[in-house]
């Protein structure tokens, strides 16, 4: 690596991970704010594809942050996982209700597949949220409050869709997780784990939103 390409990294645990959050976030993928998606001739199957497949992911208990809860040691990230967690039983309230409101899952070709690939990612967030490296669980943690925003921008406009009302959100804001994340990260292990676990979190979601893409090419053109 060059000095000039060190020299544009960005310094810290809390600028690093805003910035991969502004690279490798949902906000990033172009379905999760297509109007395919969200305003689209197709939209009402496609939202309800999209709660259908984020209640498998998001809406077992327990989740990320409940498993998390049982990792994270650090004194100033304690307090904001029990914010978190009691943030997301709301949120898993929601996507149950939403996956009831839209009604059954549109039917699309590998849809046996589609399951199985999210039941895996379901395993590998939960693998991830309980894992014994320090800072993992929280890094996975701080991502997924951070990334839930433009989700819940779709749930919103899903829950608009089929005459829902959903709760106001109610996480942690960008500054405070990421004054949580400079206070946890005390040595450069951590921090490298803090930004792996949250990385590896984005990955899973944007391969949600790849295979919701896919799944609705595949019902548009079947």
């Amino acid at each position: 690596m060059t000095a000039t390409a060190r020299s544009e990294e960005p310094e810290g645990v809390g600028a690093r991970l805003s910035a991969l959050l502004s690279a490798e976030g949902s906000a990033q993928h172009p379905y999760c704010s297509s109007p395919d998606l969200l305003t689209g001739e197709h939209s009402a199957r496609n939202l309800a594809d999209a709660a259908h497949f984020l209640s498998m992911l998001h809406g077992r208990h327990p989740g990320v942050s409940d498993h998390a809860a049982h990792r994270i040691v650090h004194p100033a990230a304690r307090a904001w996982i029990y914010r978190v967690t009691a943030g997301f039983s709301a949120e898993r309230t929601l996507l149950t209700k939403l996956a009831v409101a839209v009604g059954p899952l549109p039917s699309t070709l590998g849809q046996a597949q589609s399951e199985a690939a999210v039941a895996g990612q379901t395993h590998a967030l939960a693998t991830l949220a309980q894992s014994d490296r320090n800072g993992t669980a929280l890094g996975a943690t701080l991502a997924l409050t951070l990334d839930w925003r433009p989700i819940r921008r779709v749930l919103d406009a899903a829950a608009e869709r089929f005459d829902l009302q959903p709760p106001p959100l109610d996480l942690p804001g960008l500054q405070e997780a990421l004054d949580v994340a400079t206070r946890a990260a005390e040595t450069p292990g951590i921090e490298r784990a803090i930004l792996f676990g949250a990385q590896q979190l984005l990955i899973q979601h944007r391969g949600l939103w790849d295979l919701l893409e896919t799944r609705h090419t595949a019902r548009r053109d079947g």
